[in-house]
């Protein structure tokens, strides 16, 4: 029996790169004459198709995909009566340990350390614990507000994660015990449509920092696009918390690249190599 020939490493990295969908591709060739044809005839055609996309973003001074889904959510969140902060990049060891992050933490080592006391920071949620504590001093209910900024963590799997990626995570304080896991869903169910996912479930799961989440997993990967707890909770004391809340965090990159059915996260972050999707020096 004869073996089967198909894309080398080469060319299918290279067709991934110009963002050509493999399992639309034929994928067996009778000779590699046949093949190398083929991706050349491909190669050509894409290559001429990402010079007229980003001809044409450059030309029109556009936004990228990711800023306009980041002005989409804001406003969608404002509109639902949320209010947008902004806290410091750069946090302490000590906020992490109060997030049960320490040396024995799986995360403790992804964590991008400046000096011995701080780094920057791997998730929104240290900052917004101490908002909460502050905002739950005041009288009125529900309080509502929302960060969406960058994070960073020293990651290993390149297809799903950036080392600097962007976080949005959104609070509620103030609900009824018996109205947090709807509430949880509805807001889930907003962000998602907002950002043009269409194929999405809930699914409940287990997390090293906040035990028991609903987590959203979308597209034909079941990729987590996101994951949200409920308080009371364990983590509450460390912050002298005491309300009920919801709160759910979204990785932004992750969102654009599942509802645009891409599997490949790094196009769609900050980088020298991507302009919009477009991979600049493979045109």
């Amino acid at each position: 029996m004869s073996d089967v020939i198909t894309w080398t490493g080469v060319q299918s990295r290279r067709l991934k790169e110009l963002g050509v969908d493999l399992e639309t591709c034929p994928v067996n060739f009778s000779t590699p004459v046949e093949r190398n044809k083929l991706f050349q005839q491909i190669e050509k055609k894409e290559v001429r198709s990402q010079r007229a996309k980003l001809s044409e973003f450059l030309a029109r001074g556009k936004k990228s995909h990711l800023e306009l889904l980041k002005e989409k959510i804001s406003l969608t969140l404002h509109n639902q009566g949320f209010y947008r902060v902004t806290t410091p990049t750069i946090i302490t060891k000590t906020a992490l340990a109060k997030m049960t992050i320490d040396e024995n933490h799986p995360l403790f080592h992804q964590v991008c350390w400046i000096n011995e006391k701080q780094c920057l920071r791997p998730m929104l949620a240290p900052n917004l614990y101490s908002l909460m504590m502050d905002l739950g001093r005041l009288n009125h209910r529900p309080i509502r507000f929302f960060e969406m900024g960058p994070c960073f963590r020293n990651e290993s799997d390149g297809a799903r994660h950036n080392y600097e990626f962007t976080m949005l995570n959104l609070v509620e304080m103030g609900l009824a015990k018996e109205d947090r896991h709807a509430r949880l869903e509805e807001l889930a169910s907003i962000v998602a449509a907002a950002s043009g996912l269409t194929d999405f479930q809930f699914e409940s799961e287990d997390s090293k920092v906040y035990g028991s989440t609903l987590d959203i997993v979308a597209g034909h990967e079941k990729i987590e696009v996101a994951s949200g707890a409920m308080g009371p909770h364990p983590l509450d004391a460390a912050w002298g918390i005491t309300d009920t809340w919801v709160g759910m965090g979204f990785g932004i990159e992750r969102l654009l690249m599942v509802s645009r059915g891409d599997t490949t996260i790094g196009k769609w972050g900050k980088s020298l190599s991507y302009l919009n999707g477009i991979r600049l020096n493979s045109i």
